[in-house]
């Protein structure tokens, strides 16, 4: 189990800054502690109890060998994103969200095998035949792809749940998630609207600090969950060796002793001839 949130690496990170107040949609009233010079403080007793929550949640995802995707298009998170995301492995999203990107996968997919297939014709010498203006579109495309979809290029099928970071700007990803019955962890500050999500993780969604401590959270959860996935993996690789070693073992058969009857002696000795009168 990921350890519990610490209560104060949230107050230094400065999670519990909210919006102004008059910005504050009245869904997040439950999360809120108290207004302090126009400003709504999150609680962060329940802060560390939702954070929890999502970490095992994500935690299971990991372990389980699925997805998660995560989604921060806004400046200041999205190179946080980028690098921790990137160190356990799982497909970000942080320029403009692709419209369909969900929804319609399967034309997403054909866009990412295609900056494979200029990848293929670079490797190949195929590319060396074009002309120079050709080189200079297919290069563009190729860069423009790289840009929009090479964090994705190894999501192959839907991925099991969404983080995203900010809910009113990431609002497109959010509704194509619903749609498709796919669970949301999100960072929600006070102006955000809760309702469509799975995991709520009431925070300060602006400040880098609050950011990437709640992606530090989520990342070594999932860390951990793919560190146990291996583990098992390796356990059970190691009982099925056993297994197969046991099955190819000869059985040695049980020698059967027999008793053999001795052939009776002869006689030694003939019986003498009978005495003649």
């Amino acid at each position: 189990m990921p350890t519990k949130t610490d209560f104060n690496q949230l107050l230094e990170a400065g999670v519990h800054f909210g919006h102004l107040k008059r910005k504050w949609n009245p869904k997040m009233a439950p999360y809120i502690f108290m207004e302090k010079n126009g400003i709504h403080i999150i609680d962060l007793h329940k802060t560390a109890v939702k954070v929890d929550e999502a970490a095992a949640a994500i935690k299971q995802i990991a372990k389980s060998g699925r997805r998660v995707l995560f989604v921060a298009t806004k400046k200041q998170a999205k190179d946080i994103v980028a690098e921790k995301v990137q160190a356990v492995n799982m497909p970000y999203v942080t320029e403009r969200w692709p419209g369909g990107m969900l929804t319609n996968f399967p034309t997403i997919r054909k866009a990412v095998k295609k900056m494979a297939t200029i990848d293929k014709m670079t490797n190949d010498g195929t590319y060396d035949n074009f002309s120079k203006r050709e080189k200079l579109q297919i290069e563009r495309q190729r860069a423009k792809l790289e840009k929009n979809l090479g964090s994705i290029a190894d999501l192959t099928r839907l991925p099991a749940a969404l983080f995203v970071v900010d809910v009113q700007k990431e609002a497109n990803a959010v509704k194509e998630a619903k749609r498709l019955s796919i669970p949301v962890f999100a960072m929600v500050d006070t102006c955000c609207d809760p309702t469509d999500i799975d995991y709520v993780i009431p925070a300060n969604d602006d400040a880098s600090k609050s950011i990437s401590l709640i992606l530090d959270i989520m990342c070594a959860a999932i860390a951990e969950g793919l560190e146990e996935r291996k583990l098992e993996k390796e356990k059970e690789s190691e009982e099925a060796a056993v297994e197969a070693k046991k099955e190819a073992k000869p059985r040695i058969k049980k020698s059967v002793k027999v008793e053999v009857e001795e052939p009776a002696a002869e006689a030694t000795a003939t019986e003498a001839p009978a005495e003649e009168a």
